[in-house]
C-alpha cells in the first residue's frame, strides 16, 4: 500500500513538473523587466528603489515588445541593474546566420562600432602603462617599415588626430558598400591593411576637420596590439573585460584574417552596459580604477561637431559621442558610444544612469531616431 501511494505521489509530481515551471515563469513575467542574478558582478535592485516609474519603464518595453527590429533595453541607475527586457527579431550578426533570433540576457550582440569607443579605453590603458609614449606620438613611429608608401602629410598626423577623427586622411565611408571607392570594405579585402590606410593622401591639416574613418580606428588598433605585443582582443581581455567580470565576448576578423577594431566587437547587452558604469564612474568599476579617470574626463570633453552621422548633431570626443536629450522641458547632456543598426550605450551624467539598447536597424535611417526616442522615455520615466 504503501509503494502504491509512493508511485502515485511520484507521478503526480512529474505531471504537474511543467505546470509548476509555468507558473514560476508567470510570476517572473509579472515583475517587468526583473534583471536575472546571473552573478556576472552587477548589483541589482528595482526600478522603484532607484527612482524610477516601473509602469512608465513597463509601457515602453510593452511597446517594444511589438517591434520586430528592437532586441534589448538595459538600465542601469545609481551602480546598480534595474531593468532588463530582451525581445525576438530579425538580426545579421557578423560571423552568424542571418535570421530570426530570441534575445535573452546570456546572448550576445553585434555592438557595430560602439568597438570604437572600446578603443578608446584602450588607448587610454595603453598609454597610462607606457606602452605608448601618448596622444602627441606621431603615428608613423608605429609602422616604420611602412613610411616609404606615405604621401606627403603623414608626418604629421599623431595619435591625438587619429583618436578625434580629424586625421586628414582622404576617406569616404557614405558610399555604398558594393562601390569600389567606398573605404571601409578594403580594410577586409586587402591583405595588408595597414598599408591601404597608410597610402591613402592627406586631405586636411591634421586636427582640422572631422571625418569619420574607421580605418583610423584600425589603425590605432594594430598600435595597441604591436606595443602590447598581444592581439587587440588578448589585450582587451586582460586589460578592460577582465576587470570589468566580462567572461563571454567576441571580437571579429575580416576575410583576411585581421581584427576588425572599428566595428567587430560583440557583447551581452548587461555586460556593454558595464562599459557604461565605468564611463559613469571615471573608468573606475567596484573600487578599482581601471581606466585613468583623466582619460574618460578628456574622451568625453567636445572636440569636433559630427554631423549627419547616426541620425542627429553631436559632438564628437575621443571615439565618443555627446548629445543631449529634451524630456519635458529639461535639457538631459549625455554621452554615447554608438553602432549601426541601433546599437548605443548611453550614459547620462546628472542623472547617474546608463541606458544601453541594441537592435536590427542596419540599413534602416530610423535607427538613430529610434535610439534617441527609447533614451527619452526612460529619462521621463525617473521620479527623482
Amino acid at each position: 500500500m504503501t509503494g502504491i501511494s509512493l508511485t502515485f505521489v511520484l507521478g503526480l509530481l512529474v505531471a504537474l513538473a511543467p505546470w509548476r515551471i509555468a507558473a514560476v515563469q508567470a510570476q517572473t513575467a509579472v515583475v517587468c523587466g526583473a534583471p536575472l542574478p546571473l552573478e556576472d558582478g552587477w548589483r541589482i535592485d528595482t526600478p522603484d528603489a532607484a527612482g524610477f516609474d516601473r509602469s512608465r519603464l513597463c509601457g515602453l518595453a510593452d511597446r517594444l515588445q511589438d517591434a520586430d527590429d528592437v532586441h534589448s533595453v538595459v538600465v542601469a541607475r545609481h551602480g546598480r541593474l534595474i531593468f532588463e527586457r530582451y525581445f525576438a527579431g530579425y538580426d545579421e550578426p557578423w560571423g552568424h546566420d542571418d535570421k530570426r533570433y530570441e534575445f535573452d540576457a546570456t546572448m550576445k550582440h553585434d555592438m557595430r562600432s560602439v568597438s570604437k569607443s572600446v578603443v578608446s579605453l584602450l588607448a587610454g590603458i595603453a598609454i597610462d602603462r607606457g606602452l605608448i609614449d601618448g596622444i602627441d606620438a606621431p603615428v608613423l613611429q608605429f609602422f616604420p617599415e611602412l613610411a616609404s608608401v606615405t604621401p606627403e602629410g603623414w608626418t604629421t598626423v599623431k595619435l591625438r588626430d587619429v583618436l578625434t577623427m580629424s586625421s586628414g586622411i582622404s576617406w569616404d565611408e557614405n558610399r555604398p558598400w558594393t562601390d569600389p571607392k567606398n573605404d571601409e570594405p578594403h580594410l577586409g579585402s586587402e591583405t595588408d591593411p595597414m598599408r591601404y590606410v597608410l597610402s591613402k593622401p592627406i586631405a586636411a591639416p591634421p586636427g582640422t576637420q572631422w571625418n569619420y574613418n574607421g580605418g583610423g580606428v584600425d589603425l590605432l588598433g594594430a598600435m595597441i596590439a604591436r606595443q602590447s605585443k598581444q592581439p587587440l582582443d588578448v589585450f582587451a581581455r586582460e586589460a578592460l573585460f577582465a576587470p570589468l567580470g566580462i567572461t563571454d565576448f567576441e571580437w571579429q576578423t575580416y576575410q583576411n584574417g585581421k581584427i576588425s577594431a572599428a566595428a567587430g566587437l560583440r557583447l551581452r547587452p548587461r555586460d556593454a552596459t558595464k562599459i557604461g558604469q565605468l564611463m559613469l564612474n571615471k573608468g573606475a568599476w567596484q573600487g578599482a580604477q581601471i581606466v585613468p579617470a583623466d582619460w574618460i574626463e578628456q574622451s568625453t570633453r567636445p572636440r569636433f561637431q559630427a554631423i549627419g552621422y547616426f541620425g542627429g548633431l553631436f559632438f564628437y570626443g575621443r571615439f565618443w559621442w555627446l548629445g543631449r536629450t529634451l524630456s519635458g522641458e529639461r535639457e538631459v547632456p549625455w554621452i554615447s558610444a554608438m553602432g549601426l543598426g541601433g546599437q548605443r550605450i548611453f550614459i547620462v551624467p546628472s542623472l547617474d544612469l546608463v541606458v544601453t539598447t541594441t537592435s536590427g536597424l542596419y540599413t534602416d535611417g530610423r535607427q538613430g531616431i529610434a535610439a534617441l526616442r527609447m533614451l527619452g522615455a526612460v529619462i521621463a520615466a525617473v521620479r527623482e
